[in-house]
């Protein structure tokens, strides 16, 4: 009886010696979404601030935001591993069994770790880490927790890291794109003249797709500047278009211009703006649908992760055909047959016209926020306000989308058929990846404690 009496005691203690503690450390504080949000936003402002191009931003986002839900998964019981499911991840570190962590700090700690080694200036998050991990500590998590927690997300962003390690982006750099004769294909646009973006990128190793080319589109129209040809129709659609802009059409397309390589020539001084790129702006939609519908912070990690995700296949699929048709800009061919002081709205990107690469991406990114949060789910994008520009408002993802995409042809940079066939090209991924990722062994959203 009184070893009974005395088991009993000594259960009750460490009930209340680490019950107690790991409720202190995994109080519902910790799991303040703020904390990720805050850091997404701080890797957005670091990629504008190095002009990545759209497909190595997507990149970014992809591994970052893997690295984020891996290293909160042990906390969420009905949440899946991605080992296994995405190309080339393996098993990844586990938490010490007995030991207490902190897991939405080694989230973020993971997150910024794989966010700081793929970016050029790592300075911006070395500022930023201080403040963030500090705010963690004033929550009242212990010494030994926090340094735990840091060297578990650490260990995570060492296995992600050399994971992307072997994705064939070191691979892919310093090759450049040969410039034909050919009338029909890509050449640079004014004002820089840029050498072709990533010419290579469809040799990137994707997440979910099987290949490149799974979702090929169609041939791009056949190039022929005779009146009434199939062509010569799509080239006067956007010159047409372009000249009778309404003043909404040009808001959606300013809106989405999203394009990191803006120059800008005074005189003999040509310089640059720096502006968000396309898989920036959705990475942003997918914060506001989540702090809008009071997402948790796995779902919210959840929805950074899945979009990116759709982001970054979309990018290498897009590419993939881009350099294969490498279909001449409405700029190039509506000043040398049609208008030779002709000029897009937007300016023209530094990679071939076929598809849109904004429709693509959209389309892949609406259908993966509609999964999560529904087909009419209504917000407010403010994306772009801090570059000038008022907010939108919009009653679905696909409404967005839709915008996004049409915005190529307001903006004078794509024919119509790039724009159609782009947006298919993008459901089809966002569907596979949607279809294809197992993120929970229950479709239920996790509720906080």
């Amino acid at each position: 009886m009184k070893f009974k009496i005395r088991y009993i005691a000594v259960l009750l203690i460490n009930i209340l010696l680490f019950g107690g503690c790991q409720k202190r450390v995994e109080k519902k504080e910790t799991r303040n979404t703020a904390f990720i949000h805050n850091a997404m936003g701080k890797l957005t402002d670091v990629m504008v601030h190095d002009i990545f191009s759209p497909p190595v931003a997507s990149r970014i986002y992809a591994y970052s935001s893997i690295a984020a839900y891996e290293a909160l998964l042990p906390l969420y019981s009905n949440y899946r591993s991605l080992s296994g499911q995405l190309n080339g991840l393996d098993s990844l570190p586990k938490p010490e069994i007995g030991q207490e962590y902190c897991f939405p700090l080694a989230s973020v700690h993971a997150f910024l770790a794989v966010g700081r080694t793929l970016t050029f200036s790592g300075d911006m998050i070395d500022e930023f880490e201080p403040v963030i991990y500090q705010q963690y500590k004033d929550l009242g998590i212990s010494d030994d927790v926090y340094d735990r927690s840091i060297q578990y997300g650490a260990a995570v962003a060492t296995k992600i890291l050399e994971w992307a390690g072997k994705d064939g982006y070191k691979e892919t750099r310093g090759f450049r794109y040969t410039v034909t004769k050919d009338p029909a294909k890509w050449k640079p646009t004014p004002p820089a003249y840029m050498d072709a973006v990533e010419p290579n990128w469809y040799k990137i190793r994707p997440f979910v797709l099987d290949t490149c080319s799974q979702f090929k589109p169609p041939v791009a129209t056949s190039f022929s500047m005779e009146k009434g040809s199939k062509f010569y129709k799509e080239v006067m659609e956007v010159y047409e278009t372009t000249k009778n802009l309404t003043e909404e059409q040009k808001a959606i397309a300013s809106f989405w211009d999203c394009n990191p390589f803006v120059m800008h020539q005074t005189g003999h001084v040509m310089y640059a703006s720096k502006k968000i790129s396309p898989g920036g702006h959705w990475m942003n939609i997918a914060g506001v649908a989540s702090k809008k519908a009071k997402a948790d912070l796995m779902k919210t990690v959840e929805t950074y992760m899945l979009v990116s995700i759709s982001l970054a296949d979309g990018f290498i699929s897009c590419w993939d055909e881009k350099y294969r048709s490498a279909v001449i800009r409405p700029e190039t061919i509506i000043n040398s047959a049609i208008d030779e002081n002709w000029q897009p709205l937007l300016q023209t990107p530094p990679f071939p016209e076929y598809p849109s690469g904004h429709s693509v991406v959209s389309n892949a990114a609406a259908i993966t926020l509609t999964s999560l949060y529904g087909d009419s789910f209504s917000f407010i994008d403010s994306t772009e306000t801090k570059y000038g520009l008022p907010s939108r408002n919009f009653k679905s993802f696909q409404h967005a989308a839709d915008e996004a995409a049409i915005s190529r042809l307001y903006g004078g940079i794509h024919f119509k058929p790039a724009i159609i066939n782009g947006s298919v090209e993008g459901k089809q991924v966002g569907t596979l990846v949607t279809t294809t990722l197992k993120t929970r062994n229950q479709r239920i959203s996790h509720k906080s404690n």
